[in-house]
């Protein structure tokens, strides 16, 4: 098969990892492991400058840009190519079944009284940390999942078995009426991010091996909107990720909560 080269090839990252899949590509093919040192086997050959940061690239191409046109040529239909870890430095190509956890655009918004501190919203840096930090201050978890939650910490990195390095967003602890514990790993996308499958397979992944005792919840958050906010909880179904609940929060004014809009909720 001749695979066509990215038109993208401007792009350092898109080059790089272009040029580790193209190397190792055989049709038929499912997986292709490589190790982050293949990047600076890739820069010498294409005689481009090495970034300084190679994990960088990586992470980029697994959250934050489409991946080359060259790889995305090779995916059959209901398919697509991802990168996964699997161990300290080494990770992986996988073709898998498409997971596509975007916003059901028919669904409705449930308003919400922002309790959004106004300086908190006038200084948030990221469409990341301001989506976290309206979860957090509008107490959204609490609501979705029916618990009490509490944020434990941000950007939780760390190793995990298989997998090697990777970082939460943010990570909760919660308890509900029956006296049960969880643990909430939380994934947030803004702007043109996406949210991803295997950033959630991994997070359940690392709660399971650092926190046994505690049930796993795995939730992700997405801007639809400045002020519009879709929840997903998510689960795994063999090798795939499923959405088992969407909800999406509107944060307005309280006196923008009409007399109807209670009653269309009692229902």
């Amino acid at each position: 098969m001749v695979i066509r080269r990215s038109q993208s090839s401007g792009n350092r990252y898109s080059s790089l990892v272009e040029r580790i899949f193209v190397d190792r590509y055989k049709a038929g093919m499912t997986e292709m492991p490589f190790r982050r040192e293949d990047l600076t086997k890739a820069a010498k050959a294409l005689r481009i400058a090495l970034p300084k940061n190679l994990g960088d690239v990586i992470y980029s191409m697994r959250y934050r840009t489409e991946l080359p046109d060259a790889v995305t040529d090779t995916q059959p239909r209901g398919k697509e190519w991802v990168i996964e870890g699997k161990g300290k430095s080494e990770y992986a190509f996988r073709l898998v079944t498409i997971s596509q956890i975007v916003p059901n655009p028919h669904m409705a918004a449930i308003k919400i009284p922002d309790a959004t501190p106004e300086i908190v919203g006038a200084y948030a840096l990221t469409d990341e940390q301001a989506i976290l930090a309206k979860v957090r201050y509008n107490r959204l978890l609490d609501i979705f999942l029916g618990v009490a939650a509490y944020s434990l910490q941000n950007h939780l990195r760390t190793t995990v078995s298989g997998l090697g390095q990777v970082e939460i967003d943010e990570i909760y602890v919660a308890i509900d009426k029956r006296g049960r514990q969880y643990v909430v790993p939380m994934q947030a996308k803004g702007g043109n991010d996406r949210l991803s499958s295997v950033q959630t397979k991994q997070d359940i992944a690392c709660c399971k091996e650092k926190f046994p005792q505690l049930i796993c919840r795995a939730v992700s958050a997405q801007f639809i909107s400045t002020d519009l906010i879709a929840l997903f909880e998510l689960g795994t179904s063999g090798e795939e990720i499923r959405i088992l609940e969407e909800r999406h929060y509107k944060l307005v004014p309280a006196d923008q909560i009409s007399e109807n809009d209670l009653r269309g909720y009692d229902k």
